[in-house]
């Protein structure tokens, strides 16, 4: 009988989770303004980093503050307080919320591609030990 990878199972949640889509509205041109569309949308602008477990997977959401300008939450979790950036424009908002999820990407994919790494040299635990 064969043993289940954890590892494999990690990877198949991560594959299932969605991939969110870019802003409608934003311009391509560095520096540009985005339509005035993409004020009204840039509110709750949102997405979610990659992992197999949703208590530990970061949410970046864009939301306006009273005072018109936009504010990032971020959080871990469902049940976390937020760690708020701004204020910034609705612009800037949206490219921090992308810059997060890209970097939160990269991260994801290093870390995996180690855990792989490690169960394809054989037994990672045993290993470290006999050295």
């Amino acid at each position: 009988m064969s043993q289940i990878d954890p590892t494999d199972h990690a990877l198949a949640t991560t594959a299932s989770i969605p991939d969110s889509s870019e802003p409608v509205g934003v311009s391509d041109a560095d520096g540009q303004k985005p339509a005035s569309s993409t004020l009204t949308e840039a509110a709750g602008y949102s997405k979610i980093g990659p992992g197999p477990m949703a208590a530990i997977r970061f949410k970046w959401t864009v939301r306006r503050g009273d005072d018109g300008n936009y504010y990032v939450d971020e959080t871990i979790g469902d049940a976390s307080l937020p760690i708020v950036t701004g204020p910034m424009s609705a612009a800037s908002a949206i490219r921090l919320v992308d810059e997060r999820e890209r970097e939160a990407l990269l991260r994801f994919e290093r870390l995996r591609s180690e855990m792989a790494a490690r169960g394809t040299s054989g037994n990672p635990l045993h290993k470290d030990h006999e050295e």
